[in-house]
């Protein structure tokens, strides 16, 4: 029989380190929950050209997207990354606006895996659709930058700038290929033959090379239109009012092309460089409208859990939770007991397990060793007793009608 494993560029999360998964999910639902963003559930894969609208001259679109033709025919893909999906739903579906929406998902990318990037991978965000506002800005930004301080990480550096609009960036985007066109020869192997596609993706090259040639390009943050301008200024004095500390990085592009105006990425920098970027987003006024629907703007990011995890990790917070129960219920009279406590503290809220099998009271007592439970309630012949599993701590005996009562009055 042939022994399988996880394909190339996915993993598994076992418990107890898969409880940080859901620690980190709860506490970002709480902190975006509490801005009034719902949760929205939309399809793991869909129409391949919804996802084209990100951006054909972006590497998720060219290279990167998992899509393929199903049995009815029709041309579909594995959702790469999450506004689309929010987008097009809202362009379906018609909400009223503002609409504000938190996603956990996950996306699939066609890349070579690496620490901190999987061809599966898991992110939360969210996505505001329906108002142009410099203040949805602040909140969107802000979201990400509070879960980072309540899960403890310090070394978080935000990296922000403006991309402009329709307005002002159609004469920058010349002007930036005109110099571009000039030093074609000094760029990297890459972006050589891609400058006509693209020109903003070559400030954001990280090869030498491009950084070498394009040091003296124009930047879009001088050439910004006055509306942009008073967009961008508002921005950056929301963010300060907010005590939000940021670095202004005129050479951030992202990598998507739906991007107008506020652009954003956190960078863990307690990972390495080519593998530091925790998330990030931005502002996307065209969007809505590229799905066929009327002109929406929009806003939003998304944070790669599995990147987060790994910044906790070098930083040496939000480690794995040294107790997924409160109580293991050990049982050497049949079992019966333990089945009908079992239940009675579960429905009392309380987090508990036990031992099946009819054990010895040896092998039950190691499970419960395993089990992380902070207390072990041990059901003998003669008596019922609480004890603590780790700690040095005399054995309690308590009335069998007043378990419950006693646990919860032991855990606090």
């Amino acid at each position: 029989m042939p022994t399988f494993q996880a394909p190339k560029g996915t993993f598994d999360v076992l418990p107890p380190a898969s409880a940080r998964y859901e620690r980190l999910v709860s506490r970002f639902a709480g902190l975006v929950g509490r801005a009034g963003y719902g949760l929205l559930v939309s399809p793991m894969f869909e129409d391949v050209e919804v996802f084209r609208r990100v951006g054909e001259s972006t590497d998720v679109v060219r290279k990167e997207m998992f899509d393929f033709e199903d049995k009815g025919g029709r041309h579909v893909a594995l959702r790469p990354e999450g506004t689309a999906s929010v987008v097009r739903a809202y362009v379906e579906h018609r909400p009223q606006a503002p609409f504000k929406a938190w996603y956990v998902a996950p996306h699939f990318r066609h890349e070579r895996p690496q620490a901190g990037r999987y061809r599966q991978h898991h992110q939360v965000g969210v996505e505001a659709l329906g108002s142009a506002d410099a203040d949805l800005d602040v909140e969107v930004i802000a979201l990400p930058a509070q879960l980072f301080r309540e899960l403890g990480l310090q070394r978080i550096r935000l990296r922000l700038t403006s991309l402009g609009d329709d307005t002002c960036r159609p004469a920058y985007r010349e002007e930036l290929l005109a110099y571009l066109r000039e030093r074609q020869d000094q760029l990297c192997d890459e972006h050589q033959g891609r400058i006509e596609d693209n020109p903003l993706r070559v400030l954001d090259c990280k090869r030498e090379a491009c950084r070498t040639a394009t040091k003296d390009s124009p930047r879009m943050l001088d050439r910004l239109c006055d509306e942009c301008a008073a967009h961008f200024d508002r921005v950056k004095a929301g963010l300060d009012a907010l005590g939000v500390t940021y670095d202004i990085d005129p050479t951030l592009v992202r990598g998507l092309d739906y991007y107008t105006r506020t652009t954003f990425e956190f960078e863990a920098q307690a990972l390495d460089s080519s593998q530091n970027g925790a998330g990030g987003g931005g502002r996307y006024d065209r969007l809505a409208e590229a799905m066929g629907g009327p002109p929406t703007p929009g806003i939003g990011f998304g944070l790669g859990i599995e990147r987060i995890l790994l910044a906790c990790d070098a930083e040496g917070v939000f480690g794995v939770p040294e107790t997924t129960l409160d109580v293991f219920v050990i049982d050497t009279t049949g079992g019966e007991t333990a089945r009908d406590l079992t239940a009675a503290l579960r429905a009392a809220g309380l987090r508990a397990d036990r031992a099946w099998d009819n054990r010895s009271w040896k092998a039950q007592m190691k499970a419960a060793m395993h089990s992380t439970a902070a207390l072990a309630v041990v059901v003998e012949p003669e008596r019922i007793t609480i004890r603590t599993l780790r700690e040095k701590g005399e054995a309690e005996t308590v009335d069998g009608e007043n378990v419950v009562d006693q646990v919860r009055k032991r855990l606090a």
